[in-house]
């Protein structure tokens, strides 16, 4: 297949990209500097179509006209920065701005194909104990509107012979960056624990068991829709600082308070002292078989060495 992506040089994108190259696809990826985008992706760079973005609107419909993919991975980190409105407004625009694009492009090459555009399981908002699936409705709250408007945008693709498929990521554990390569330099120095109470559920997913889950709703028909990219094997945050103390051996009970998150983020720090109970009830009843669905055992694979 012709696959055209976003996101490439993220967190998720080298590992897809990877993956999409080992099952012959041929893939054109969406770049704001190609130059910069070589660096990251090293030598997987030279197996892929680099299409820059400030070729505009033109170029992103040319680059999207023979593709029978398109996969959307694009969105600015919503942690790290206070949300003034100015970062809400980027926020948005990296999420619900490219996809209209995206969408405006498939409009005008009208084809059968299918678009995999990544949501987010901020659309559940807080869900306290409650669990939540993909029927759940949304709630109120920045992040939950942003991703209702960011699926709402790729569900117009539809209209144009397109099969849409939307991916509600949790967070995502893999080697060398994502959620993980914050907290485990914190955990290996013993100084790690629990994110405000720590009650709030923690909706992980490994990184390997994510790439296979995009790859699948490429290629499986049967995905369309909302696919909740989290792993069953769902804890708290408090499970999850434990399990990840015991994986790399060193305690971890120095809780963060929420006033100190707060204090520190704004209101950026309810996506940390805020849970979703998330579970993959349409991912798993179409037959996808997470790799990883248990905690412990991803956190031994991830904090493993590797020779």
């Amino acid at each position: 297949m012709h696959i055209f992506m976003t996101g490439g040089t993220g967190f998720v994108g080298p590992a897809l990209v990877r993956r999409l190259l080992a099952g012959g696809h041929a893939l054109r990826l969406w770049v704001r500097s190609p130059e910069r985008a070589r660096e990251q992706l090293g030598d997987l760079a030279t197996k892929v179509e680099l299409v820059p973005a400030s070729g505009g609107a033109a170029a992103m419909q040319t680059a999207i006209a023979d593709a029978d993919a398109v996969v959307n991975l694009a969105g600015e980190p919503v942690i790290g920065k206070r949300w003034t409105e100015k970062q809400k407004q980027s926020l948005a625009a990296s999420r619900v701005g490219i996809t209209d694009q995206i969408v405006a492009a498939i409009a005008a090459t009208p084809r059968q194909r299918v678009l995999v555009s990544t949501s987010a399981v901020g659309y559940y908002g807080d869900t306290g104990a409650r669990e939540v699936d993909e029927d759940s409705p949304p709630a109120p709250g920045f992040l939950a509107e942003l991703s209702v408007a960011w699926e709402q945008a790729a569900l117009r693709a539809s209209a144009y012979d397109t099969r849409v498929v939307l991916v509600r990521v949790g967070l995502v554990l893999g080697r060398g960056g994502g959620v993980l390569g914050q907290m485990l330099p914190l955990f290996k120095l013993g100084v790690g624990g629990p994110l405000g109470s720590g009650d709030q559920y923690f909706p992980w997913v490994h990184l390997d068991d994510l790439v296979e889950l995009y790859a699948a709703a490429i290629t499986d028909p049967r995905l369309q829709g909302p696919v909740n990219g989290v792993a069953p094997g769902i804890v708290t945050n408090r499970e999850f600082a434990r399990a990840l103390g015991r994986a790399v051996h060193r305690p971890a009970i120095l809780r963060v308070p929420p006033f100190a998150l707060r204090l520190a983020l704004g209101e950026a720090a309810g996506a940390l002292v805020d849970g979703q109970r998330v579970v993959p009830r349409r991912t798993q009843a179409l037959g996808f078989r997470f790799a990883y669905p248990e905690l412990n055992a991803a956190l031994v694979e991830l904090t493993a060495a590797r020779g």
